[in-house]
């Protein structure tokens, strides 16, 4: 699988603009907000159908235009497969495959495999359980669209039980049959999605060890602990038990929905423990990971995109992410950086066909 071209109209700062890539690798170089982030965002955003950096859709619209249009052709299992993603100011975004709209978004997720490693992946240590859950789902999803859908019905349910918590305490009343119904429901897409991150942890954990030794060569222990209330009891006993709180606070306080991934080095947070640098190996190992556990359950090379790392690694690392593309490991590779010499130079020693853009 490879992405052939892309077309961006008025994509973020680019009002038109066309790439033809190379097979393995392809670098955009430049100064700084230039754009060379933005191309990538635009591939990531023909995975996901939407953008890494950006949530907000409508803001990726170029400024003083009313839509965007993402075209772009992909070879996979020797068949040409046009995708186009879309926005109009107003209206919801559009995702189409060979000309045909997806009723559900969720239905294309998995399709283009693909991992991106940016420096704003640091979230995934600085801020909240979210972002780590997301981390879990995103890659969970891509193999398994089932899990995704437990995953839309449960967030619409916990939705559903914390308005009506809210309605209880506004009209001073309260229908313990409804909650039920409610409670019950949650108990099992909770079970389903808890086994199923449980089982990804249990197999991931392996594959980030290997990549954070190959990166580090240090001996120093590094962990990634799932924590979760089911680990404890059932959801629907948590639920029950915890009925007075939820009533008190109008939202639901317990389920998988609070599950987190603890990052840690030497049995402490990585955040308050760990270097910089300590950090930046986690963090690319966890991606490299990521990459490697979707090869091997789908079979495909992912799309990597490497979003300006080469500024934030020493030549240590660079030169371990050079063995791997030199040892074929990677599929499709896009590179993002501010210096083409640099650039040049890395991607020469992989002996590797590539392109170079100059933005």
């Amino acid at each position: 699988m490879y992405l052939k071209k892309i077309s961006l109209f008025n994509y973020k700062n680019f009002s038109e603009a066309n790439f033809e890539f190379d097979k393995k690798i392809n670098c955009f170089v430049g100064k700084n907000g230039i754009g060379k982030t933005n191309v990538l965002d635009a591939i990531y955003h023909l995975a996901y159908g939407k953008s890494y950096f950006n949530p907000l859709a409508v803001q990726n619209i170029k400024h003083g235009e009313e839509f965007f249009v993402i075209d772009a052709e992909i070879e996979k299992n020797e068949r040409n497969e046009q995708i186009v993603c879309s926005l109009k100011k107003g209206q919801k975004k559009i995702l189409k495959r060979n000309g045909k709209a997806y009723d559900k978004f969720s239905d294309h997720i998995g399709f283009i495999p693909l991992v991106i490693i940016s420096p704003a992946d640091r979230d995934l240590i600085v801020e909240g359980s979210e972002t780590r859950r997301k981390f879990m789902d995103t890659v969970i999803s891509q193999l398994d669209p089932h899990y995704l859908q437990q995953l839309i019905q449960y967030q619409k349910v916990i939705s559903q039980r914390n308005a009506l918590l809210k309605y209880f305490a506004l009209n001073h009343v309260f229908d313990n049959v409804t909650l039920s119904i409610y409670n019950e429901q949650l108990d099992s897409y909770g079970k389903s999605i808890f086994e199923k991150r449980k089982q990804f942890i249990e197999a991931f954990i392996p594959i980030f060890n290997t990549h954070h030794h190959a990166i580090t060569g240090s001996e120093e222990t590094v962990q990634l602990v799932y924590e979760s209330h089911l680990f404890e009891k059932d959801l629907l006993t948590l639920l029950q038990e915890n009925i007075n709180k939820d009533r008190a606070l109008h939202y639901t306080s317990v389920g998988i929905h609070k599950d987190d991934l603890s990052f840690e080095i030497d049995n402490h947070p990585i955040k308050k423990f760990g270097s910089q640098g300590q950090q930046k190996s986690f963090l690319i190992a966890l991606k490299l990971a990521q990459f490697e556990f979707l090869k091997k359950q789908s079979g495909v090379k992912p799309i990597l995109l490497f979003d300006d790392v080469f500024d934030k690694l020493d030549e240590s690392r660079v030169a371990k992410i050079i063995e791997m593309v030199n040892s074929d490991t990677f599929g499709q590779l896009f590179i993002s950086d501010t210096h083409p010499d640099r650039t040049e130079a890395i991607v020469k020693s992989t002996h590797q066909s590539y392109k170079i853009f100059n933005l």
